[in-house]
């Protein structure tokens, strides 16, 4: 047996990862409620997956820029409105809404219905920025503009001033 047959004899198989339905991390931020599906943990940190769901006329975060990774949003009901540099798109059950890097963008519920949402990271790395602005809020201090400014640059984000 050549060397390189015993090396990828020894090494285990990942075990696969099943979030059932009442699974997985809740994060709350103000109107938003986030469950988390996958944290990268069980993908060596190449992606990240939350489900979102948005109440009513809920305004979403500083519109922003990701340098290092994509964000992919699929609507799962009611209507999400992404705003990317000065142009709005209205997006409704079964749009996939992909963000690369440098991008600017934001999103928002507009309507008088609840809006589902399910939201990849590629890589892992924004997930632990909604914890950060959880533990903001329950640390009893209020979600201001440069709390989330603050929050995102430690996660290769900054706003995004101009729409370019």
């Amino acid at each position: 047996m050549t060397e390189e047959a015993k090396t990828s004899e020894s090494q285990a198989v990942p075990a696969i990862s099943v979030m059932g339905p009442g699974d997985g991390e809740t994060i709350v931020l103000g109107t938003t409620r986030m469950r988390v599906l996958e944290d990268g943990s069980h993908t060596g940190h190449r992606l990240a997956i939350a489900e979102s769901v948005l109440a009513p006329h809920t305004q979403g975060p500083p519109q922003h820029r990701h340098a290092r990774h994509d964000e992919g949003f699929y609507i799962l009901s009611g209507t999400v409105r992404f705003t990317v540099g000065d142009e709005d798109h209205d997006a409704t059950a079964g749009t996939l809404v992909m963000v690369p890097p440098g991008t600017p963008h934001t999103f928002a519920n507009p309507s008088g219905q609840p809006a589902v949402m399910l939201s990849t990271f590629t890589p892992d790395l924004y997930v632990r920025y909604f914890r950060d602005l959880q533990e903001v809020l329950a640390d009893g201090r209020p979600l201001t503009p440069q709390a989330n400014i603050d929050a995102m640059s430690r996660y290769a984000t900054e706003p995004a001033t101009d729409p370019a």
